[in-house]
Formats: structure tokens, sequence, C-alpha cells
């Protein structure tokens, strides 16, 4: 029978606790495990992140299509400026800044604030029965809309009635018109990452009818005094187009084709006076108000829901003209006029003015 001492059972618990240590050192731990599960190559540390770290965290999306889709009421209002613009530019022609009865004529003129050249006058039919004409190539831009040629045509009929004597009726039919208008429309908006500005190339055409009763008050050989009502009718057919391309626009737009319109009612009066025998004064204003305007705008803007299609209410303004004619020879008389808007966006306060030639037969 073996004999254990204590030399020989303490020499054993050391062989046994050496031989544990070396096979507890040769286990594969987990994160030794995870290292080398990676195909042979080497893996990523560990994370303890779970998708919540700044590193790991997805860029935020761009936000701004409210905007972008607010922008098309925007272009509602350049496109009702754009037409009563066309109307105050085309009234030129009629001789707004005239006196209603006089004799023949015929005025050469250019403008300045909105681009305009061209020609007009008047020609008696009969004693009663007047005809007023004139074209004109404009340019002009409000409000973020730029027209960069616009050829402008307008005639009417004034019916005078003469045999009354000094103070009398007369009447006016007629109609302006704009077949063939290039426009520029600005859409701008702003999104998380900053505002876009773009413009968008189209062509347009206008047209207005009108008819005009006053009366005429010959108070003097020098004076002269008018008032009257107007009724217009007036539509703009702009050509669908989409938002250039360029580079940030995340929301763009596209524009069907369509047509606005509107009718006004104006109820005005005008005061021409010769100074001494060599300069003619004209003043003439009224109030404008309009009713049942349509915009023919329908848009589709990119991350928004449907179509977009802005409202114009109901507007009013003042409407405002005058001039200054010089006589410089027997016939023939320099004009130096002006004419404007005066009230709330989307009208506003605009000005035209310009110089004439003007030359009686």
């Amino acid at each position: 029978m073996a004999k254990f001492t204590k030399r020989s059972v303490i020499a054993s618990a050391a062989l046994i606790a050496s031989v544990w240590l070396v096979l507890v050192q040769l286990q594969p731990s987990p994160a030794l495990a995870q290292a080398t599960d990676c195909d042979g190559s080497p893996c990523p540390p560990p994370s303890d992140c779970e998708g919540n770290c700044e590193g790991e965290r997805a860029p935020p999306a761009v936000t701004g299509v409210a905007s972008s889709a607010g922008s098309i009421n925007d272009l509602g209002k350049q496109r009702f400026n754009q037409m009563i613009t066309h109307r105050v530019l085309g009234t030129v022609l009629l001789g707004v800044n005239e006196q209603i009865n006089c004799s023949d004529c015929v005025s050469a003129f250019g403008s300045a604030g909105s681009f305009s050249a061209g020609v007009h006058g008047r020609k008696e039919l009969t004693p009663n029965l007047s005809l007023l004409a004139g074209i004109a190539y404009t340019q002009y831009s409000e409000g973020g809309y730029h027209v960069t040629s616009a050829p402008i045509g307008a005639f009417a009929l004034r019916y005078d009635f003469t045999d009354w004597g000094p103070s009398r009726p007369f009447f006016d039919i007629g109609t302006i018109l704009s077949p063939s208008e290039n426009v520029r429309y600005r859409r701008s908006y702003v999104t998380s990452l900053g505002p876009v500005s773009v413009d968008g190339q189209t062509s347009s055409q206008n047209y207005g009818a009108y008819g005009r009763a006053g009366w005429i008050n010959r108070i003097s050989p020098r004076d002269e005094v008018a008032a009257s009502v107007e009724v217009w009718q007036l539509w703009q057919r702009v050509k669908g187009y989409s938002d250039p391309t360029v580079a940030f626009n995340p929301f763009d737009a596209t524009i069907a084709t369509g047509t606005d319109k509107t009718n006004l009612v104006k109820v005005g009066g005008q005061w021409t006076h010769l100074f001494a025998d060599s300069v003619e004064g004209n003043i003439n204003g009224g109030f404008v108000q309009s009713f049942a305007n349509h915009s023919g705008i329908v848009a589709i803007v990119t991350g928004s829901d449907g179509t977009i299609a802005p409202t114009i209410g109901n507007q009013s303004w003042f409407e405002y003209g005058g001039r200054l004619g010089f006589r410089i020879a027997k016939g023939w008389v320099t004009d130096l006029f002006v004419n404007g808007t005066a009230g709330p966006q989307p009208v506003g306060n605009t000005i035209h003015g310009g110089v004439g030639l003007r030359v009686s037969y």
C-alpha cells in the first residue's frame, strides 16, 4: 500500500494547478472568435452604439416643399400684374393722355420705366366718329417677371356727339392685343439647406377688350374736362413650362398651359388746359376695381401631393397719367408724359414715362 507523504501531496497539487492554468489560456475568448470570423480578414472592433452614435446617424432629410408650393401663389400674382401693366401700356396707344376731342394727329414716342417705342394717332372718319390706333414694341418687368419682347397693338372707335354742343356724351369701344410675348417668371423658395431661385422661360399672349361711356365739357376755348366709366375684360394665355435644370432645386415645378382672366371697372376723369399759346397740359386718373379674377396656373411641385392652383381675389388700385406738350412749330408738338398705378400688390406702385413728337394735320 502506497504511502503519501506530506511533501508528495503538495507536489501533486502544484502540478494539477499548473495544468489547469495552461488549459484556461488555451480557451478562445468571444472577442477573439468574433475577430477571426470574417472570412480570414480582420474584423472591425465591436460597437456599443447600436445605431445611436453620431458617426452612424443618417443625414437629415431636406425640407422646404411647403415653401416651394407657396411660391406658385407668387407666380399667380406676377401674371396678374403682367395683365394690368400690358393694359396700362396699351392705353397710351389709345390717347389716354390726350384730350377727348381734337384734330387728326400722329405721334411717335419712346418711354422708360418700361421700355416702349411706337407710334399712335387718331383719324376723324366722320364729324362724330374717330379711329384711335397705335402699335409699339415693349419690354417691361415687375415683381419677379420680365417681359423681354412684346409687340402691342391697339385700336378703338370713338363716337362724340359734337352736334350736341360743348357739353355732350361720348362712347368708345376698342381692343388691345399682343399675340406673342417672350417672358420669364421667377420662382423663389427656402429649404433647410438654403434659398432657391429659378427663372422659367416661356411665351404668352395678351388680349383685352373694353367699352367706355363718358361726358365731355368744353368749358372754355382753353379747357376740356371729361368723366367716364370703362369696363374691361382681359385674357392672358401662358404656354406651359418647367423649371430649368440648376445645381440645387430639390422641389422643382412644372406649370401647365393656362389662361388668366380678369374683369375691370374704372371710374375716372381728365382735364386738358392750354397755358398761354404754346404749352398744353393734361392730367388724368381713376379708380379701378377688378372682379371675377381667374388664375390659369395649374402646377405640380416635386414632393407635394396633387396639383396647385392659386387664386387671385378681387383687387383695387388707382391709375394716373399726365402730359406736357410744347408747341414747337405750327402743327408740331413735343410731349412729355407719365403713366402709372398706385395700390397694394399684386398691382403695386408702377411708373412709366416717355417723350413723344406729335404732328397734327
